[in-house]
């Protein structure tokens, strides 16, 4: 079962869930989370191979889909989900699967495609890290600088790094080996009616026009919205504007 981060109690509203991106946890949502939980209870998890939830050698995106069903299965009949990147392609494929359990969902600046690049440097940038020789995350972080990683995603990686146990919550190696099908998006005749929102950053080119064709073909009623002056790394570039977009979204 995922490792859950829950916020607030249940509502009249469905919880909402929240899934992470690639080298992500459910605390990197956690200050939206937890203000989002004002108005209903909030579910963030951590994805298979991250965080506090179990890790397995495969990866794939009917895996994670599989993993949430397992989750939301338990507890409620239908919910609300936010995913991003990698965890955008995770509810995705849940949508498409358990269709019946998903009432509105925002997808966050990702597409259903297969992309041409991958993140394998940044996977030998961690292992590069002596955490022999690491006693703060800004220790890692200056390891990290050193092997070319921006200033963001040194933090951003080293939120998910126990300096006590000196661990990634990663599994860098089933990361690795699946690396191409996290890329990816598994090709499916299955469509979602439900109502979707794509939510782009401006600065990012994740979710591009030629993208459209295949959105509208697996989700129908697709609509789109972008951040302005933000990035791939929404929620962190521009936290007050997507919890905007998140509350108006899903308040109708």
């Amino acid at each position: 079962m995922l490792n859950l981060i829950e916020f607030g109690t249940p509502t009249t509203l469905p919880a909402l869930v929240i899934a992470h991106g690639l080298f992500g946890s459910a605390r990197n949502w956690g200050s939206i989370a937890k203000r989002l939980s004002d108005e209903r209870q909030v579910i963030a998890v951590d994805l298979r191979n991250h965080g506090k939830s179990p890790w397995s050698e495969s990866h794939t995106y009917e895996d994670m889909a599989e993993d949430l069903c397992e989750v939301i299965s338990a507890r409620w009949k239908q919910v609300d989900l936010v995913g991003h990147s990698m965890g955008g392609k995770a509810v995705m494929m849940f949508a498409l699967l358990h269709s019946h359990f998903v009432r509105k969902m925002i997808v966050a600046d990702i597409s259903p495609v297969n992309y041409n690049h991958n993140q394998i440097e940044y996977i030998q940038a961690m292992r590069a890290v002596d955490l022999s020789r690491v006693n703060t995350r800004s220790d890692a972080a200056r390891q990290l600088a050193k092997s070319g990683i921006e200033t963001p995603l040194q933090h951003f990686f080293c939120q998910s790094l126990n300096v006590a146990d000196k661990i990634w919550h990663f599994n860098l190696d089933a990361l690795e080996q699946n690396m191409q099908s996290i890329m990816s998006f598994p090709p499916t005749c299955a469509t979602h009616s439900g109502s979707v929102l794509f939510l782009s950053g401006s600065e990012s080119n994740y979710i591009r026009p030629e993208h459209r064709t295949e959105i509208k073909r697996l989700f129908p009623y697709a609509q789109f919205a972008k951040l302005p002056c933000t990035g791939h790394w929404i929620h962190a570039d521009n936290p007050q504007g997507t919890e905007v977009n998140i509350r108006a979204f899903f308040a109708v």
